[in-house]
């Protein structure tokens, strides 16, 4: 069984909400990454998504462009993300890693190597601008591999394209809770439950919200009709700010999912 469905399958006998972190790799530093994903899991992340950095983020707001512009300069590549995946599993074998970002670095990497490489390592891949039509080779490459293939869907998302990508993906779905960038802070409960009540009727597969989470009020709302809820640019944004005093950094990032696991956990208990 993989890692992702373990985890889900464990959260859901408890009646818990997953909390799913993003943070970038290589941001603000390639050495820091490994202690904040370990400092991720100490404040109670379920599910960790690690952000490859990219020079041009399309679907990114300016908080995790930044971010993508600070670890490249230090010139953070797939490579460098694998290592420190390898780095964090000699400590922790069981968060599932999702990695995030876009098919350029991948496809500079190899698909084929990448997914030889990340195997055991990784437990999933979202590609932004890889839509399912074009992912099917490289989708049942990752399956060969023990990666699931994660999609996004968005409020526009059709019935028809929602069974054609829930034929395809594995681990989880990820819906995009509003239209437009990462880091905005439109956010519609009741639009949000009756997307993910059209998604339920064609897929078992858990759903996870992001986009526009970035407190705990929002984090319980929206625990009301998700599998789990995804917190990126709050995490990324606390970083950022504290980018020169890592232990201030970590502090305050651990403090902000604290509240957020407590408010899920609090959530899933009414």
């Amino acid at each position: 069984m993989s890692r992702i469905k373990a985890r889900f399958d464990a959260l859901k006998a408890n009646g818990e909400t997953a909390l799913i972190s993003y943070v970038t790799a290589g941001d603000p530093h390639p050495k820091q990454t490994v202690s904040i994903l370990h400092a991720l899991v100490e404040a109670g992340t379920d599910l960790i998504e690690i952000g490859v950095p990219f020079s041009d983020p399309m679907a990114d707001g300016p908080v995790i462009q930044q971010a993508c512009e600070r670890a490249l300069k230090h010139d953070t590549s797939l490579a460098d993300i694998l290592q420190m995946v390898e780095d964090f599993r000699k400590d922790d074998q069981h968060t599932p890693i999702i990695l995030m970002g876009y098919q350029n670095p991948i496809e500079i990497y190899g698909t084929e190597r990448f997914a030889k490489d990340a195997k055991d390592l990784v437990d999933g891949v979202i590609t932004v601008d890889l839509p399912p039509e074009e992912c099917v080779d490289i989708n049942q490459t990752y399956r060969e591999h023990g990666i699931d293939s994660i999609f996004l869907m968005a409020p526009t998302t059709d019935i028809s394209r929602i069974r054609r990508i829930s034929e395809m993906a594995s681990g989880f779905l990820y819906y995009v809770s509003f239209k437009g960038i990462t880091g905005a802070n439109s956010l519609d409960i009741d639009s949000v439950s009756s997307k993910l009540s059209e998604i339920r009727a064609v897929s078992e597969l858990p759903l996870a919200v992001g986009f526009g989470i970035k407190d705990a009020e929002t984090a319980a709302a929206v625990a009301a009709v998700a599998d789990a809820v995804v917190v990126g640019s709050a995490i990324v944004s606390l970083i950022a700010a504290h980018q020169d005093d890592m232990p201030n950094a970590l502090k305050e990032v651990k403090s902000l999912l604290q509240g957020i696991k407590s408010a899920l956990d609090n959530a899933g208990s009414i």
